[in-house]
């Protein structure tokens, strides 16, 4: 909730300066004032909203019809109907706001046009948006910056969680099925990982990779905080699942914090890669869940690093040797008190 009550207040402090701005530089200075520039703040508020209340049904379960779609035929529907309901909302708050009625030569000469004006600058910043789900909004934020054109060191917090027995399903379901449960998993968890500061650095097959900087703001264990709320996230869409796919997804975690060398690479499509024995680790201790039977493990350096909330159970499993490392690390437990 909090992910779309912050942004929904932000654009609507936009959009009432925007109008107070518009009447400012735009209207006629007779007009300049308070009364006027209360309905203008309005409507630049009322307008920016409904801009904002498409884009997020656009980008909710409601528009998984539209998801099927080409992206260029997607992003034209979309462009369109924000146009529409742009200029109508317009159009309303200037009747309601000003007691101006519409005369009905004005909407069949002039409204296509704001329309179609509307249109283009709804393509532009949807096509952005889209760039930005492609990428990532940090990822492309840093290759603007070139901060990581050279490799950098920096400490990170990885948690590295697959759907388990994917290949069992596939074989039962079928790889197309299987492809479907995989994106109905992935999209429903991603709430609860921006929730919880988490950044998604890839989908690697049945695998999503998610990370956080090690700061003071890991101190109080929001990447486990993130796994047991993605476990209700998916507990919450059981009986959908049953009904869609036959079946709910379970998944396990391994989590891990160090240092790791983040760089771009590749030429042809750029993207950031993660480096370094924090990675290799990090993998490992995922794949060492199946073999302890435990859904959620941690390293000692991870814990090291924050104070775990009552809720939670930890249960020291010893040193492990995880595969393709030497040394061994001590490795814990985390579940959730009954």
């Amino acid at each position: 909730m909090r992910r779309v009550i912050r942004p929904t207040v932000f654009l609507a402090i936009i959009g009432l300066l925007g109008g107070i701005a518009y009447r400012y530089f735009i209207d006629d200075p007779i007009e300049a004032t308070l009364p006027y520039y209360l309905r203008s703040s309005l409507h630049g508020m009322g307008i920016t909203l409904a801009a904002w209340g498409v884009h997020l049904y656009f980008t909710s379960r409601r528009s998984a019809w539209i998801s099927k779609w080409p992206l260029l035929m997607d992003l034209a529907v979309r462009s369109a109907t924000m146009a529409i309901v742009v200029a109508s909302t317009a159009l309303v708050l200037q009747v309601t706001l000003y007691a101006e009625w519409i005369k009905t030569k004005w909407l069949i000469e002039q409204l296509p046009g704001i329309v179609a004006i509307s249109f283009f600058p709804s393509l532009l910043v949807l096509s952005a948006f889209e760039l930005t789900r492609l990428i990532g909004s940090r990822v492309l934020f840093n290759v603007a910056l070139g901060r990581y054109r050279s490799p950098v060191r920096e400490a990170r917090v990885l948690m590295f969680l697959d759907l388990a027995g994917s290949t069992s399903l596939a074989e039962s379901m079928g790889e197309l099925r299987v492809q479907g449960l995989l994106t109905r998993f992935f999209f429903d968890i991603d709430g609860a990982i921006v929730a919880h500061g988490g950044e998604v650095h890839a989908y690697v097959g049945d695998e999503v990779i998610v990370t956080w900087p090690l700061d003071e703001r890991m101190s109080g264990g929001r990447c486990i905080d993130c796994f047991f709320a993605i476990a209700d996230s998916i507990a919450e869409r059981a009986d959908s699942y049953r009904q869609e796919f036959g079946t709910v997804p379970s998944f396990r975690a391994g989590l891990h914090a160090g240092h790791v060398v983040i760089s771009e690479c590749g030429s042809s499509r750029r993207q950031l890669a993660y480096f370094g024995d924090t990675v290799n680790v990090t993998a490992r201790l995922q794949e060492h869940c199946k073999e302890v039977g435990r859904n959620l493990l941690v390293s000692a350096e991870l814990l090291r690093h924050m104070k775990l909330k009552p809720a939670f159970a930890v249960e020291a499993l010893g040193e492990a040797r995880l595969r393709g490392r030497a040394a061994a690390i001590e490795v814990f437990a985390v579940e959730r008190r009954s």
